[in-house]
């Protein structure tokens, strides 16, 4: 584990030093690359600089307490040595978790889609708390959103929105939220009363860089046309709205949130970037294998995740089995105790040489 540990601390020096050189410098997508890189990195450096530190102060206290004569020195040279090797131990642990094999796309930004299913209104509905839910989450973490593109109906859902989060360390959280959320609860188009289960999926996409999907302008077919629906009289009469269409794959982004063309060009291709990122990591995944697939990080839409009971408070994660009797503070928001036991769960299957661990 040292020797890793060496070699991490000595590749974060060694960024450091490239990113001061000018010709780096004035290269913005290898500036872009090794400052991911050396994030990546930090937490680790400063865990093992604080790890040799603790080191140091236990070995010194042990050193000194051979050679004391003082009895009172003795007993503080001892609970000295105590501290600082409780300190060891502890960040011994933190550095074994740290070391595990990272998903490369966790300091990305994140494009978020989320879709009605099953339910009619209501996972329209549905798809609408979520998409609250998620804005009210990435707000308590000072990470951004904005919109890209949204599809409304009449009575306050979404038959879709497509969005984008910004902030550090958005995917490596909001990645374990794709896939099928469930909802139980008296819908409000319902004048029975009875209990309905309907249901929206989630897809999150770790946002890409331009160097690494490379978009051809002949593989590209751009059109522009007037936006539909509400956004007043200068977004539904001037040519602002672009669908872009990637002819090798037959993906289609279509985007009207914005009264300028050139942003709604802009987000469209980040959104195209993003879902053909995705079927690369798809396709490496296949290669790969299912044995070395994350146990709980699936992004796939037709597997159901989470089930949110009204009627009881309750949400259910069904990946790892944990029930929380507090689905309000959920829907406002709170989804640290649902993400964290996630992380949690994952970590524990890496370290016991599960799903890309080391056995």
């Amino acid at each position: 584990m040292i020797d890793r540990l060496e070699s991490i601390a000595r590749r974060y020096r060694e960024i450091e030093q490239e990113m001061g050189r000018p010709e780096v410098a004035s290269d913005h997508e290898k500036v872009t690359r090794l400052a991911r890189e050396q994030r990546s990195l930090r937490e680790i450096v400063e865990a093992y600089d604080a790890y040799r530190r603790a080191r140091t102060e236990m070995e010194s206290a042990r050193e000194m307490l051979r050679h004391e004569k003082d009895v009172e020195m003795q007993e503080y040279m001892r609970s000295e040595e105590r501290r600082a090797a409780e300190q060891v131990a502890l960040l011994e642990e933190k550095l074994k978790v740290l070391l595990l094999p990272k998903d490369p796309n966790d300091d990305r930004d994140v494009v978020v889609e989320i879709q009605g299913a099953e339910g009619g209104d209501e996972a329209a509905l549905f798809a609408a708390d979520l998409f609250r839910m998620y804005t009210r989450w990435a707000e308590k973490k000072g990470w951004k959103v904005d919109v890209v593109d949204a599809s409304p109906t009449g009575i306050g859902g979404f038959d879709k929105i497509s969005f984008e989060v910004h902030g550090q360390g958005a995917y490596s959280q909001l990645k374990y939220e794709g896939g099928v959320h469930r909802v139980q609860r008296v819908p409000k188009t319902e004048a029975q009363g009875r209990i309905h289960t309907s249901a929206a999926t989630v897809s999150v996409l770790p946002e890409a860089d331009p160097v690494e999907v490379e978009l051809k302008p002949d593989d590209l077919e751009i059109k522009a046309s007037t936006s539909t629906g509400p956004g007043g009289q200068s977004v539904n009469t001037t040519y602002s709205a672009i669908r872009i269409t990637h002819k090798p794959t037959g993906l289609v982004v279509s985007i009207q949130d914005e009264k300028s063309q050139l942003q709604n060009k802009e987000k469209a291709m980040r959104v195209l970037r993003a879902r053909l990122y995705e079927m690369k990591l798809a396709e490496q995944q296949e290669a790969i294998g299912a044995q070395r697939r994350g146990m709980v990080r699936t992004g796939n839409r037709s597997e159901k995740i989470r089930t949110y009971n009204f009627k009881d408070n309750r949400v259910t994660d069904h990946r790892i089995n944990l029930t929380l009797h507090k689905l309000d503070r959920v829907m406002a928001g709170d989804l640290d105790d649902l993400v964290s036991a996630l992380i949690a769960a994952e970590r524990a299957a890496q370290l016991n040489g599960g799903p890309d661990g080391q056995a």
